[in-house]
């Protein structure tokens, strides 16, 4: 399962807010993340459809939710004593694919993108009651702890000064 984790964060995290980055800008930086996985990489196009409906899946914020498709990877199912497997022929495939095994051992949920402005990452929720908000709380976490502090100063500040 951990290798359905990896495979899925990786890929939600083709885009990186903090650094201005993004692999699926070019064809060339998506084959080379495909590459890298021993994956054939499908359309950049398609790369990017599947990505942007997976982030909203996961609970991207309101403002860069993007629709969710019906995605049709090129997929494959085998059948074997030990069961049902999914064959995924492309990278976005082997995403998907992973992401429906993560459903379907009911971990989806513990998949979230962290609500920082600034940050954006995605990460696995591993707390017991999958109640983790922040993608690190030493850094987005006390971020948002220290602007809500300053803003409740503040507003305490000018209301006993307007008394």
């Amino acid at each position: 399962m951990d290798a359905d984790v990896t495979l899925l964060l990786d890929f939600l995290n083709t885009v990186d807010v903090e650094e201005g980055t993004d692999v699926l800008a070019t064809e060339q930086t998506w084959s080379e993340w495909a590459a890298a996985r021993d994956l054939p990489a499908d359309p950049l196009r398609t790369a990017a459809a599947a990505r942007d409906a997976l982030r909203t899946a996961a609970g991207s914020p309101a403002g860069e939710q993007a629709e969710i498709h019906d995605l049709l990877p090129p997929l494959a199912v085998t059948l074997s004593p030990e069961g049902v497997e999914l064959a995924p022929a492309t990278a976005v495939a082997a995403v998907l694919a992973a992401a429906a095994r993560l459903t379907t051992s009911g971990q989806w949920d513990r998949i979230k993108i962290c609500p920082a402005e600034n940050c954006r990452w995605a990460f696995h929720d591993r707390s017991p009651n999958r109640s983790r908000a922040w993608c690190s709380m030493r850094v987005c976490g006390n971020r948002q702890k220290v602007r809500s502090y300053r803003r409740r100063s503040t507003s305490s500040s000018v209301s006993v000064e307007s008394s």
